[in-house]
């Protein structure tokens, strides 16, 4: 099974409201009095759980309304191990009396993380109402997002208006608790979304739409804040079946496979504790363009999709690469360049393409001077490359066909004196031009 590369502790930090408003009657008592019950209890389920630490931030609980305090948030519990019981007795002892500062809360936050050890950063925000500070919890969260300070936060709305809702879905993945039992449910689903490993497999399909496909890099970046979150090869295991991964279900992924071209899959979301299954066509094939190595040892090639000008790849002569199927076009850096077009990838087979053996063109110079090589193709002339101008003999591995040299003496300086000369190369072949 492949190992989740993240860290291994997990950090939670409770942002806990203890506004004034939460003096509010909510069934069989005040809504402090539950959350705190609630909260307790859930904290005792957490006390033999390995490789997590908790803390507590409250906001509300210091100044009294009026006047309103907007800076009324403070770590009431810093994160260390085995401090439960530390954080019920401060639960315990709180008295609802301030304002609402979230945004505030959410900044200072930020802080409160220890960056001393790796860790997943997670908030889990309990509040009966909305800010009622000057601040934008919205833009504060998708930063912190950003930043990778945190994972996307929870929110726990306790008895909120239906009308207050939707203000806290840009904020985390809120949970709505319209009663005390929904309350201690959406608790326990929290915490499991937290703790448990959450499962799965990326399928690579073939032409027959199996997930045969494989042995390729995968990145795995957070879709919102477009971090790069993992990096795995894909493979098959012992059992011929993509194998398991162990991904963080707190995030959604967009996955890109990197084939030639690359395919992707946006917006993968997990179910926390199940196992996912995802797909992508990925059907391949396999390409090599063969050469004489006597006359093309260290030429390379350019690949492109069909009628595209971006550059998919760049490849050496005699070597094999792996291509999506699809029609490609091709240019073989040989003298002239060769373009072949319209090269068909067909699934799991090899597309060879052959280059032909050049010939071999020695100019021989009276003097050094300037000139350039050109093709003859279709009654029009083609640069191919420029003469050095330093020496007088030189040797160029030219494509079989047509072609002419224009040259200059760089003593002379009228232009009338250029000399052309007209020759054909054939392949294997080798020829010397005298130009004077």
């Amino acid at each position: 099974m492949a190992q989740l590369n993240q860290p291994t502790l997990t950090r939670i930090l409770f942002l806990f409201d203890a506004s004034h408003s939460m003096w509010a009657k909510w069934e069989s008592d005040y809504r402090i009095n539950i959350a705190k019950k609630m909260l307790i209890q859930m904290l005792d389920s957490l006390r033999d759980v390995e490789n997590v630490e908790l803390a507590l931030r409250v906001y509300g609980h210091q100044k009294p309304v009026p006047p309103q305090d907007c800076n009324d948030t403070r770590l009431e519990v810093p994160f260390k191990p085995k401090n439960i019981d530390e954080i019920k007795q401060v639960i315990q002892r709180l008295e609802p009396k301030g304002t609402t500062p979230i945004a505030r809360s959410l900044e200072a936050a930020a802080l409160d993380f220890p960056k001393s050890t790796p860790s997943r950063n997670i908030i889990v925000l309990i509040t009966d109402g909305i800010e009622a500070c000057d601040g934008d919890p919205c833009a504060v969260s998708v930063e912190l997002q950003k930043q990778k300070i945190i994972l996307k936060p929870f929110v726990i709305g306790i008895g909120l208006d239906a009308d207050f809702k939707k203000t806290f879905e840009c904020v985390g993945q809120y949970f709505d608790a319209a009663s005390e039992k929904q309350f201690k449910d959406v608790l326990g689903i929290v915490i499991s979304q937290v703790l448990n490993n959450t499962t799965m497999q990326v399928n690579l399909l073939d032409i027959n739409e199996n997930p045969t496909e494989t042995d390729v890099p995968m990145t795995f970046y957070d879709r919102k804040s477009g971090k790069i979150i993992y990096n795995y090869v894909h493979t098959l295991n012992n059992k011929g079946n993509p194998d398991t991964l162990v991904i963080d279900p707190l995030i959604t992924y967009r996955v890109v496979v990197h084939t030639i071209p690359p395919v992707s899959i946006d917006s993968v979301k997990l179910t926390p504790g199940k196992h996912t299954i995802v797909g992508t066509n990925a059907t391949q094939g396999f390409l090599t363009v063969k050469a004489n190595n006597t006359y093309f040892k260290d030429i390379k090639y350019l690949i492109r999709q069909k009628n595209k000008t971006e550059i998919l790849h760049v490849e050496d002569i005699n070597k094999t690469t792996k291509l999506i199927i699809g029609n490609y076009d091709l240019e073989i850096l040989t003298l002239p360049r060769l373009y072949i077009d319209n090269v068909n990838i067909r699934p799991n087979h090899t597309t060879t393409v052959q280059i032909p053996n050049p010939g071999m063109v020695t100019f021989i110079f009276d003097a050094p001077g300037y000139g350039s090589i050109l093709k003859e193709k279709d009654n029009k002339l083609e640069w191919v490359t420029n003469i050095d101008t330093e020496t007088t003999r030189q040797t160029y591995m030219l494509l079989p066909g047509n072609y002419r040299i224009v040259w200059r003496s760089k003593n002379i300086k009228k232009t009338v004196y250029s000399i052309e000369k007209k020759f054909t190369v054939k392949s294997d072949t080798s020829i010397p031009i005298m130009v004077k």
